[in-house]
């Protein structure tokens, strides 16, 4: 059997993923406390099946070896936090940013700065401990649900005569989506300061 690619860091590497998720399930129970609402509607985690991490390797010209799986690459931890509202997702990058011994190598923002297809979320790489990257992702419901989308769809279609309409199709709703964050995000507002005036 092929030695796996992660050495013998798997283990270590689950340990870093659970780490960050109980913090980010912290901040969790905190919010819920404060508010009453969790800002996390569902996260997801992984580490980068053996395959897919020999296949980046590969694609990006460097040796199959664990070296490269952990330093060059540095998406082998992947966590996506799926929030109900944008500015929940600003509070869970805040949060992630103050972590113990996490330190924010990169962060792209594409809520602010969406890409051209009309792409939006907002990612991060965090290195734990000096060691460990961990990619993160996060966006709102209506983003996650947009990208799962388009994924489908770019996947599964042959090139053909009509891709520059669906591109524009794929970038109206994208921009519909994120409009109605905006209204979902004053709506909430509205109700959170009502209540802080009762």
């Amino acid at each position: 059997m092929e030695e796996s690619i992660y050495g013998n860091h798997r283990s270590e590497m689950e340990n870093v993923m659970n780490i960050i998720l109980g913090s980010i399930n912290e901040l969790r129970e905190d919010m819920i406390q404060e508010f009453g609402s969790d800002p996390v509607e569902h996260c997801l985690s992984r580490i980068k099946d053996e395959e897919s991490m020999r296949e980046k390797c590969r694609r990006q010209n460097l040796p199959e070896t664990t070296e490269s799986a952990l330093e060059q690459i540095h998406d082998a931890i992947g966590i996506r936090v799926v929030c109900a509202f944008i500015s929940d997702v600003y509070s869970v990058r805040d949060h992630l940013r103050t972590i113990d011994k996490v330190e924010v190598i990169e962060e792209k923002d594409y809520i602010k700065q969406a890409k051209p297809n009309g792409y939006r979320s907002l990612h991060m790489i965090l290195r734990y401990d000096n060691k460990y990257y961990v990619e993160i992702q996060l966006r709102t419901i209506s983003m996650d649900t947009w990208a799962a989308l388009e994924h489908h769809m770019r996947y599964k279609k042959k090139v053909s005569k009509s891709d520059a309409l669906i591109s524009a199709e794929l970038k109206r709703c994208a921009d519909e989506l994120a409009s109605t964050d905006m209204s979902m995000q004053t709506i909430r507002d509205l109700i959170r300061s009502e209540s802080i005036d009762e």
